[in-house]
């Protein structure tokens, strides 16, 4: 088992956007209803098509036409399951990668259970907090909502634990991000603190995390760069003069679609 981490190199990641933007994966994100239109923002930005259906007998139709399923449990109600339940099983039955973001798992007990089920689906990936990547790991940990308690480094082995057992790429994320196929580990530094002062930006995350499992390929890798991605469009967002979370957010947009501007020819 690897106990360094590996780092992504700038080319791999260029490489890898211009595969995915001649891709342009088409993602059924079943989101919570705060992120949905930034979510859609975000991977349009990356030259990504968004799709929100979550009507359950529409569900299970559109998920195998899609190229990945972002499952996400921000907004989860009892109705909501049935249609996340069939959309995933449609999924798996035509081979569509699919996506769990488990959002303030812990402390809520109709996601922590649903979540937990979920492990047994296997997902492609799980991109979470330290907090929630603990508690699916089995591990008594408190999160506060959507914010974690802990760092992402001290979810590492659980991370690791999560990805041998699901058989998904595990993304723990934070002020360092790590990812692990239960194995291997990458660890994507960068980002800005502003990130953590717009909602949704996580939930985006995850819908590129998705979208990037479309691809074919080295899945930890794949999904390392979805959040390289993520982290250095932050940066540069800040760095463009970006003045509070108001102009952060529409400067984060800009910088993934500048970003996938730079490689095209």
């Amino acid at each position: 088992m690897t106990n360094q981490p590996q780092h992504l190199s700038g080319a791999f990641v260029a490489t890898t956007l211009t595969h995915f933007q001649q891709r342009a994966p088409l993602v059924h994100c079943m989101t919570n209803d705060v992120v949905q239109a930034f979510t859609a923002n975000v991977l349009l930005a990356l030259n990504a098509s968004p799709a929100m259906v979550i009507d359950t007998e529409e569900a299970a139709i559109f998920s195998p036409l899609a190229d990945a399923l972002l499952i996400n449990v921000g907004t989860l109600t009892r109705d909501r399951i049935p249609a996340m339940r069939a959309a995933i099983a449609a999924a798996r039955a035509a081979n569509v990668p699919w996506t769990l973001d488990p959002v303030a798992v812990g402390t809520l007990p109709l996601r922590t259970g649903f979540c937990r089920e979920l492990l047994d689906q296997q997902p492609a990936a799980i991109r979470g907090n330290a907090s929630e990547i603990l508690v699916l790991a089995g591990i008594d940990a408190q999160g506060r909502g959507v914010d974690s308690l802990h760092h992402s480094h001290l979810a590492i082995t659980a991370a690791k634990q999560l990805a041998s057992r699901s058989g998904a790429i595990v993304a723990v994320t934070g002020e360092t991000d790590y990812v692990t196929d239960g194995e291997r580990l990458i660890a994507v530094s960068g980002g800005d603190l502003l990130l953590t002062r717009v909602v949704g930006t996580g939930c985006a995350l995850s819908a590129m995390v998705a979208a990037f499992c479309a691809l074919s390929g080295d899945r930890l890798m794949l999904v390392a760069t979805a959040c390289q991605l993520m982290a250095r469009a932050g940066e540069q967002a800040a760095a463009s003069g970006a003045g509070g979370p108001g102009s952060f957010q529409q400067a984060l947009l800009d910088a993934l679609w500048q970003q996938g501007a730079e490689v095209q020819p």
